[in-house]
């Protein structure tokens, strides 16, 4: 299915019982061997350098099987002939006897529902599914490996400083178990013991919702390689009164080309999108928009709603028609409104090579409020970034620090319990960019960036929720 949905042209073979790996001494996939005429290897490694561990570049990848192929046809000696492969462990049987009381059923299960089936389940972003213990085996090297590497679940806070409710790491209890399950042979356990699996709304992660509103009313199509330009679709939900939106799901038709989506409300008299209020948004290891009882997003009656889309080709022609659920509540069943508040620079430049450059933005409380949630916002050279609440009183308290921001997961933090901001309270929000060689994700290190729409640009902002001290109604 693989082979016919990207029109591979060169013969592909299914490696049964992993033979030909075993002989090579393959450990990852994808791993290149190129042999010549005397079945010598020439060269061993990756195909190109697109893809790392935590990274993919949009541009200026290094071709190295290719460059090797030609200098092999063309009598040379390859200049690199190994490099390293990146990817996941290929699964084989492991010659150890299950044995210990750490089973699957027992223990391996549990923990697996609570912090992985979520994304690791059909038609969800994860690349396989880990419900049962058939679908775990020939995974458990690579599971060990990102655990240890602390790349799942994925997460970024630093936890010196604040704590969320959507904290999906692992306890270090959860970490020896899954080890020592590994080390044990995997024993699979009594079938009784084994829980039942997590209960999830035929493909939404919230509950059903209450309408269901497509990104436009064709398809998009996304050519097989290139960069897209960003795209922004402007859609009439409907709405003839005010709306009181308690959960909402971005959810891509095509999630293998969709790297994100935002959906923003543009008001009856805006001139423009207001970037001020986001309705919902989609992100590798976002959550769904699901409001507290009581809190609400008032939308006016005859708003429309800004889709706007990114996609990143995926080597072969797709198309595209991703959309929106919300569910609604009566405004009577309301005390709180939801409000979407930001800190942004649209006016920096990161200059060429910069390592650490340093941008910083801030907004400042005009009532009396709770902060509910921060999401940070940068592109591929986007380095750390930091939100400091400067309370009127003269303290300050670091709110959120992410020292290592991940592009490719752009994860809303949801504080455990609200932050008080009274009247004067300045958030600040410091960004630090990586524009130099050694961000293997830079496109071109040589030029200055600016803010932009494209991830070869940049932006810097500090998205954040809050709700007032005082009821609304």
């Amino acid at each position: 299915a693989y082979v016919h949905r990207h029109e591979i042209g060169f013969p592909v073979l299914k490696d049964v019982g992993n033979v030909v790996a075993d002989k090579f001494g393959a450990e990852r996939t994808p791993e290149v061997f190129l042999v010549d005429e005397r079945r010598i290897v020439r060269y061993h490694g990756r195909i190109d350098d697109q893809y790392g561990v935590g990274y993919s570049r949009e541009r200026g990848a290094r071709p190295e099987l290719s460059l090797a192929i030609d200098q092999l046809l063309a009598g040379e000696q390859v200049a690199t002939p190994q490099t390293e492969p990146v990817g996941c462990h290929i699964g084989r049987v492991k010659p150890v006897e299950p044995t210990g009381e750490v089973t699957f059923t027992k223990h391996i299960a549990p923990i697996l529902n609570e912090h992985c089936v979520s994304c690791h389940r059909p038609g969800e972003i994860a690349p396989f599914t880990l419900g049962s213990y058939e679908e775990v085996l020939g995974w458990e090297d690579t599971i060990l490996e990102v655990i240890a590497d602390n790349r799942m679940p994925p997460w970024s806070a630093d936890p010196a400083h604040g704590s969320f409710s959507n904290d999906p790491r692992l306890s270090d209890r959860d970490r020896e178990l899954i080890i020592t399950w590994v080390d044990n042979g995997m024993p699979k356990g009594d079938p009784n013991d084994l829980p039942p699996p997590p209960e999830f709304a035929v493909g939404w992660q919230m509950m059903q919702p209450d309408q269901v509103i497509k990104m436009r009313d064709r398809a998009f199509s996304v050519p097989a390689e290139g960069i897209v330009d960003y795209q922004r679709f402007v859609v009439d939900p409907g709405w003839t009164t005010d709306k009181y939106i308690v959960a909402a799901e971005a959810r891509p038709d095509c999630r293998s080309i969709v790297h994100h989506i935002l959906v923003y409300v543009i008001p009856p008299d805006a001139e423009r999108e207001d970037i001020r209020q986001i309705v919902a948004g989609y992100a590798p290891g976002a959550l769904p928009l699901q409001l507290p009882e009581g809190v609400a997003i008032e939308v006016a009656a005859k708003s429309k709603l800004l889709f706007e889309m990114h996609y990143t080709p995926n080597g072969s022609p797709q198309e595209d028609l991703s959309y929106l659920g919300v569910r609604f509540t009566e405004r009577k069943n309301v005390r709180k409104l939801l409000r979407g508040q930001i800190a942004i620079d649209q006016e920096f430049q990161i200059p060429p090579g910069a390592a650490n450059h340093r941008v910083a933005a801030t907004y400042k409380a005009k009532a009396d409020e709770y902060l509910i949630s921060m999401t940070p916002h940068m592109h591929v050279r986007g380095k750390s970034f930091k939100y400091v609440a400067h309370f009127p009183d003269k303290r300050s308290e670091v709110l959120l620090n992410v020292p290592r921001y991940d592009f490719n997961w752009q994860l809303k933090y949801v504080l455990e319990r609200p932050i008080h901001l009274p009247p004067g309270t300045e958030v600040r929000c410091e960004a630090i960019f990586d524009n130099s060689e050694s961000n293997p994700t830079n496109p071109d290190p040589t030029i200055t960036v600016g803010w932009g729409d494209q991830s070869f640009d940049e932006m810097m902002i500090g998205f954040m929720e809050t709700v007032p001290v005082e009821n609304d109604f």
